[in-house]
């Protein structure tokens, strides 16, 4: 069964939480593809994720590469699974695929901040819980770690 997992942004930017759980998917051995709803924040978060931090390496690549079926993590704007992941992460109010459940786990990261993101998510807990995936809400605690919510 597909997971859904939403990540509640709070005084957090997705540039900061994003590499922190695309490590940890790398760890655990899993193929990921992040999807973004433009093109150019493809290439802002390729560059972020290089840069990230001195002292760790994040493979990854775009769609737009001759090797994009081969990257661990590939960065999109597409509704597209050139690497064949098994992980979906959608940032920046990208849409949920149509083929979700063919995901073992589909993440999305919304900004609290923004209302129109939060109804959004809103709207996808809504629908994710009618498909019948598991659902499961994360916020940050007062100290900033990440804690189950529902």
């Amino acid at each position: 069964m597909t997971e859904f997992l939403f990540y509640h942004l709070q005084a957090q930017p997705v540039e900061k939480v994003l590499p922190v759980l695309l490590e940890k998917s790398i760890e655990r051995g899993w193929r990921v593809v992040v999807q973004t709803s433009l093109e150019e924040r493809v290439d802002a978060l390729d560059a972020h994720l290089w840069t990230f931090r001195d002292d760790s390496f994040l493979p990854h690549g775009t769609f737009r590469e001759p090797t994009a079926a081969d990257q661990p993590v590939l960065l999109t704007a597409r509704d597209h699974n050139p690497n064949a992941a098994t992980v979906r992460f959608l940032i920046d109010r990208a849409p949920v695929p149509e083929d979700a459940e063919a995901y073992d786990r589909v993440v999305l990261l919304f900004d609290g901040e923004d209302d129109e993101a939060l109804a959004e998510a809103r709207t996808h807990w809504q629908a994710a819980k009618a498909r019948g995936f598991a659902v499961t809400y994360w916020q940050t605690d007062a100290d900033g770690r990440w804690q189950r919510r529902g």
